[in-house]
């Protein structure tokens, strides 16, 4: 199968969730024969903090602009079996009319910013990467979002066809690795900074780093502005590359994941970055939101916290407790996370997509909410193979969250 994807970035992980993402599906895709071609606008701001230059195995176009980008991208739709357009790609509305006018079979869209797409729509600002027709025209709308934001797709954006796509690992990259005593830390905490969920932070993070002045604490990422509550056990690290995760989530001996405010109140919209430390054997500790348990039990594959105090109990937690629930939350990741796993479900989507003579306009099982085992609109879902994504409902893109700046994409974040 030949899939040729207009994307935001896979070059640069930069603030940029999509990127590791991207990476982990390509490379997961690549090796299981199929061809990928993959599109993105050569910006200044992830030029300028590239770390891949080439798609092993497949092909990355990299363009000025549209113009320059029609020739190439004409060609390849040529012969494509699926032409995919994402949320944030650039230039999302010549891609769309290119990739529906090609002669791909499957024409999809996938919105790794769920939260961010329909929070926009309900505060009636402009979504630059949809259209005025909406999600209709397309054969496949895939969501990093499961839960209501499935029935939102198409109720508000015609979407006919609509199944979640969730965050990934790819266990190659994110492993266990000895820690480095320059990132050593009774808490770390790697995300972007997020005006929407510095209030989280702050409580869940720099609260119980007060109440706990002998131990130490470690952010890492970018943008963090120069008034943040810093403490004296607070250590900060500037944007980590991809390829230093896993040595950061080593040398933590728990990890805090802080939604965004978006994709927490959506719901079923898990952030990369749950799956990366998971795979890296790292504890996990999270705020909470509806639909966690879809993905990890609490309390035996991850710790939740709500309050400061939960933060500090989940500390005083003896080794032995801590090692416990990596040792679960690395199994289940291993097992229903990884970029492999998700590859196989898009496959299968794909197909399905493929195969369909017509879509059923009012198959959308249940009321709508998280749980209900056939909100996939239009589409037959295998749901034996889904246990980890009660009612095909989920996540979000975040990577790890929303993205940077404000209103820009939830997958983008890094």
């Amino acid at each position: 199968m030949k899939l040729v994807i207009f994307g935001l970035s896979i070059s640069s992980s930069w603030g940029n969730g999509h990127a590791t993402l991207w990476r982990g599906l390509c490379r997961a895709l690549i090796r299981r024969g199929h061809r990928v071609v993959f599109f993105e606008r050569d910006v200044p701001y992830y030029a300028a903090n590239r770390d891949l230059w080439e798609l092993p195995g497949g092909q990355l176009v990299l363009y000025a602009g549209w113009d320059d980008a029609l020739p190439a991208a004409r060609r390849h739709l040529a012969d494509a079996d699926v032409a995919m357009v994402t949320s944030y790609q650039v230039d999302a509305l010549a891609a769309t009319a290119l990739a529906l006018d090609s002669r791909a079979a499957v024409k999809a869209f996938y919105d790794l910013d769920t939260p961010v797409t329909l929070d926009a729509l309900s505060g009636g600002r402009e979504v630059a990467y949809v259209g005025p027709r909406g999600l209709r025209d397309f054969d496949l709308v895939l969501s990093y979002t499961g839960g209501r934001a499935l029935r939102e797709l198409r109720t508000r954006l015609g979407a006919r066809r609509v199944a979640p796509l969730y965050g990934h690992v790819d266990p190659a990259v994110h492993r266990a690795v000895p820690p480095q005593d320059a990132f050593r830390a009774d808490l770390s905490y790697l995300g972007t900074y997020a005006a929407d969920r510095q209030a989280a932070l702050e409580e869940l993070f720099v609260r119980p780093a007060r109440a706990m002045p002998a131990a130490r604490f470690a952010i890492g990422g970018a943008m963090y502005p120069q008034d943040f509550p810093w403490t004296e056990n607070i250590f900060f690290v500037e944007h980590l590359p991809p390829a230093l995760h896993p040595t950061f989530f080593a040398s933590g001996r728990l990890t805090l994941n802080v939604t965004r405010r978006a994709m927490a109140e959506m719901g079923w919209c898990p952030s990369g970055r749950l799956f990366e430390a998971a795979a890296c054997g790292t504890p996990l500790l999270s705020d909470a939101w509806e639909g966690l348990e879809g993905f990890f039990t609490p309390g035996e594959e991850i710790l939740i916290a709500r309050t400061a105090a939960d933060t500090v109990a989940a500390l005083e937690l003896s080794d032995a407790e801590l090692a416990r629930v990596a040792r679960a939350a690395r199994e289940r990741t291993l097992a229903e996370h990884t970029s492999e796993r998700r590859a196989e479900e898009l496959e299968r989507l794909l197909d399905a997509a493929l195969s369909a003579d017509s879509v059923d306009e009012t198959a959308f099982g249940g009321s709508g909410d998280a749980g209900g085992s056939g909100d996939a609109v239009g589409a037959s879902y295998p749901t034996s193979s889904n246990e980890g994504y009660p009612g095909v409902d989920g996540g979000a893109a975040e990577r790890d969250g929303v993205g940077e700046k404000d209103g820009e994409a939830l997958a983008m974040e890094a």
